[in-house]
């Protein structure tokens, strides 16, 4: 018998009635059983998790290997006793009370193969209202590593590992520990991984709150047990990371979401215990703390950090209240603007009794641009743009808003001005009215033809911002991606006339984010995909000497008369017949007078400035179209061709040849 490809280790400890829904959906994963082992570790239950356990065997014969022992108290041991014995190329931990989508084992082995990679994070649903990590899950990314994505920010151990990486690193989780044991086991096996692979398009794992309140990550220990663990990942960091952004990238997590989880629960604790463990608190992350991770972290963040190291516990107890408060009201703190900076009105600013510093206030570059785009237009060589923009608690007094276009090859970027227009009752639907910008509205005309400080746009991809400004402080946003419903996203091309004759222009939004771009000289839309000729050629039904083309032309603009059917004879004689639109799709018709062209062998194009398309070959069977010039009689028909390309031949009547034919036909 060959070995599986996924062993799913599954610690249980009083897990019904989720056991059932769990491990059915393992069973039933697209994979097949064939590949799968299942090792249940029953951890002392005391319901019926052991009947049902045993139920289980029967119905999924073969599947299963349960292992029954004393109750450890977490499910560190459980885990262990199933890595021991797996024998899987890959490792799934899967917690009884989840359980998977019907796809989710056989994408992640997919992607691990495909990728090279030791650890695969599917995404997760909250069944039941339970927290779970999110923000790693924003995008698939085939495979990056622990510092260039947020995989830290999940730690649970809820996730595919190839069995190799861990046995080579001898990685177990301690059982030491009664929350958190997961914690140094993922962040060693992240740290020892040849890659990580997340996968955010596919619903892997569905993870429920219990209602007995039996979850281990819910159970309210205290802030001891939390201090233990966090003194445990600050070492692991400490002794595996160099200092440095890598270790700051990591730190982040830990003196954010751990800090203020353990400040929650001391908060709820008696006087003495209080003190002593912000006191063992702020020694902890004493190793980890620096200034130069101010700009990693929140101003909230910061000020938490600042009362903990210099343990000013009435402060934290404070400050916990108004972060409590400020959750449940729904509206933003106000801030305090002051020479370009702004700053939060968080408990303790600029009180003189206190002296916290003002970096600990500053929200400057938390500040949320909102805009919305109510209209984008190409009319010509020229961009108009209409909405408004602004800064989230910064009332629009003294306003300084201009549109930015930024190059994204080259970085050229030039600062355009709008004008500034009223926008009564904007901010009214949120913070409870609290704020107002009554002039965020702008308006723009740009020229391309004089954008570059009074030149011509090169070619090129411009990114189009707002530099929103506002009582000093100017933040800057791309724009497009908030648009009104009658402002559409979809690519529009034309072809306009600049300085050195036609030239593309593209508007249009970018993926995923739908911000707004304009393409200069065919980056990434080309002109001659809109552009289309039927094979069909035939004489006008109304005018028998006239060949008629038709075609279409799907840009959205183009100048009148630019788009024609050139002809040229081979001796320097030319002729330009322009296209005639004959409906709203861009359908249209040339019609080519043949008695005006002089005789001659004439081939030709669709043209539109230096874009153009070959004319299609003219039918065989085309029947000559017969005139008379100046008397004398004149034929055009098809002219033999190579490559079959489009010729027509115009010539005039040779008489005697004429009355030769007609003598051999009597």
């Amino acid at each position: 018998m060959t070995d599986p490809t996924v062993s799913v280790i599954i610690p249980a400890y009083n897990a019904m009635p989720y056991l059932t829904r769990c491990i059915s959906s393992v069973a039933e994963q697209t994979i097949g059983r064939g590949a799968l082992e299942v090792i249940v570790v029953d951890d002392g239950s005391t319901d019926g998790t052991a009947a049902e356990l045993e139920r289980l065997t029967t119905v999924y014969p073969g599947l299963m290997q349960v292992i029954r022992q004393e109750n450890s108290g977490s499910p560190s041991a459980p885990r262990n006793v199933g890595l021991d014995l797996a024998q899987g190329r890959f490792v799934f931990f899967l917690d009884a009370d989840d359980h998977l989508g019907p796809e989710a084992l056989e994408r992640m082995v997919a992607t691990a193969e495909k990728n090279g990679t030791d650890i695969v994070l599917g995404k997760m649903v909250s069944v039941g209202g339970r927290s779970l990590p999110t923000s790693m899950f924003k995008r698939t990314q085939p495979k990056t590593d622990v510092f260039d994505s947020r995989v830290y920010w999940a730690l649970n151990a809820l996730k595919l590992f190839r069995r190799e990486l861990l046995e080579r690193h001898a990685l177990r989780f301690p059982t030491g520990l009664t929350i958190g044991e997961d914690q140094p086991f993922v962040a060693l096996a992240y740290l020892h991984a040849s890659g990580i692979s997340v996968l955010a398009d596919y619903d892997f794992l569905f993870c429920s709150l219990r209602d007995d309140g039996g979850n281990a990550t819910v159970r309210a220990l205290g802030s001891e047990f939390r201090l233990r663990i966090l003194a445990r990942m600050v070492d692991l960091l400490l002794e595996n990371v160099p200092p440095g952004p890598g270790r700051d990238h990591l730190a982040h997590r830990h003196l954010t979401i751990e800090v203020q989880e353990i400040l929650a629960h001391l908060a709820r604790e008696a006087r003495p215990e209080q003190q002593k463990n912000l006191d063992r608190l702020a020694d902890v992350v004493a190793p980890l703390w620096h200034e130069g991770l101010r700009t990693r972290l929140s101003a909230m963040a910061w000020l938490r950090l600042h009362l903990v190291r210099h343990r000013m516990l009435d402060e934290l107890l404070e400050l916990i209240r108004f972060e409590a408060e400020l959750k449940t009201s729904g509206v933003a703190t106000p801030v305090v603007v002051d020479d370009g900076r702004a700053y939060a009105r968080y408990p303790y600013f600029r009180d003189p009794a206190h002296a916290v510093p003002d970096t600990c206030y500053d929200v400057t570059d938390q500040l949320g641009p909102r805009h919305q785009v109510t209209r984008a237009e190409l009319h010509g060589t020229t961009l108009r743009l209409a909405g408004h923009g602004y800064l989230h608690r910064i009332e629009t007094r003294d306003v300084s808003t201009a549109l930015v276009l930024r190059e994204r090859a080259g970085g050229a970027e030039y600062r355009l001005p709008v004008t500034h227009t009223a926008t009564p009752g904007l901010g009214a639907g949120e913070d409870e009215g609290r704020y107002t910008y009554d002039k965020a509205g702008f308006e723009a005309d740009v020229d391309i033809t004089t954008a570059a400080d009074g030149a011509p746009l090169a070619d090129g991809l411009w990114d189009i911002s707002l530099a929103i400004g506002a009582q000093g402080v100017t933040k800057e946003v791309r724009i497009g991606s908030k648009r009104a419903a009658d402002v559409s996203g979809r690519a529009s091309t034309e072809v306009v006339t600049g300085a050195d004759g036609l030239r593309a222009v593209t508007l249009y939004t970018t993926r995923p984010y739908g911000n707004l771009t304009l393409d200069l000289g065919e980056n990434k839309h080309r002109v001659l995909p809109h552009l289309t000729l039927a094979p069909d050629v035939h004489w006008a039904a109304d005018a028998p000497t006239e060949l008629e083309f038709a075609g279409r032309c799907t840009l959205a603009a183009h100048p009148d008369g630019a788009l024609q059917v050139r002809l040229g004879n081979g001796t320097g004689a030319t002729a330009a017949f322009p296209a005639r639109r004959v409906s709203d799709d861009g359908a249209f018709i040339v019609r080519v007078p043949v008695g005006s062209l002089s005789p001659g062998v004439w081939g030709g194009e669709l043209g539109l400035g230096d874009w153009t398309l070959p004319l299609p070959e003219l039918p065989k069977t085309l029947a000559p179209a017969r005139w008379r010039r100046l008397g004398l009689p004149c034929y055009a028909r098809p002219a033999p061709s190579d490559e079959g390309r489009f010729a027509l031949q115009v010539a005039r009547t040779d008489p005697f040849r004429a009355l030769m034919r007609r003598l051999g036909r009597s």
